[in-house]
């Protein structure tokens, strides 16, 4: 069986022509480390998660051209919006990327009260924006996933979107697993707190709006760590809901 074609990311979408141009890094990786020659068969993935199959046309001084042959839009993939406390440094770039990789669908970082970053800035939104086209990218996810605007919890409460099952994460509450398989929901909004966790306020707000509460299991984890932990445990029980036959009761 032939192996897939090597898959890059590009800055914006194919022209009208159907001519994209590989720039940058990812022109590095084509030519000087993979050697690709002309002819070879790629894969390109555009900002918007859409993916396209073309061939290398020829390269340029600074970028290479491909002639695409055809575009494809994956089917949508279960519903994880993580809505993530925004934490210091990298530990933040972690959650993104890795986020993206176990196939959480959306990013709508959130400032809490006793969060230590309110304001990350332009330049910290966009670079957590190509993070997760990157990791789509390593991890050959169907889309990218998308890094909303920085929220805060009250409004977050107000934009849940409709059909989606949301979840306030807490220590000692019923473990995730099990609201999960009651609630059988198609998609699921995650919300994680900082390190200090939410405060009385953000938590009876998000009882009031009719959040149930879910554990990650007994110890005391870093934000970052339960962000991870709870897409990790969607995605695998959305995932099962897909497929026929009844999912395994285990926690």
């Amino acid at each position: 069986m032939p192996s897939p074609p090597r898959r890059f990311l590009i800055a914006s979408a194919p022209d009208a022509t159907g001519i994209a141009h590989v720039e940058g890094a990812e022109l590095h990786h084509m030519r000087t480390v993979l050697r690709l020659l002309v002819d070879a068969r790629v894969s390109l993935l555009d900002p918007t998660g859409v993916e396209h199959h073309g061939v290398i046309d020829h390269y340029g001084r600074d970028r290479a051209v491909i002639r695409i042959e055809s575009s494809s839009i994956s089917p949508a993939r279960p519903g994880i919006i993580l809505a993530a406390a925004i934490i210091k440094g990298p530990r933040m770039d972690f959650i993104v990327e890795k986020a993206a990789e176990l196939g959480a669908s959306e990013l709508w970082p959130l400032v809490c009260a006793r969060g230590l970053v309110r304001a990350p800035g332009t330049e910290r939104l966009a670079r957590w924006r190509r993070l997760a086209l990157s990791a789509a990218k390593q991890s050959h996810s169907s889309s990218a996933m998308e890094v909303r605007a920085p929220i805060s919890l009250d409004d977050l409460i107000r934009r849940v979107p409709q059909e989606t099952l949301a979840v306030i994460c807490t220590q000692g509450a019923e473990p995730l697993s099990r609201v999960i398989r009651r609630a059988h929901p198609r998609a699921i909004l995650i919300a994680i707190g900082p390190e200090g966790d939410f405060d009385d306020d953000e938590r009876a707000a998000a009882a009031t709006a009719g959040f149930p509460a879910a554990g990650l299991g007994p110890n005391r984890l870093r934000s970052e760590t339960a962000a991870l932990g709870a897409v990790s445990i969607a995605q695998g029980l959305l995932h099962d809901a897909e497929e026929p036959g009844e999912v395994a009761e285990s926690e």
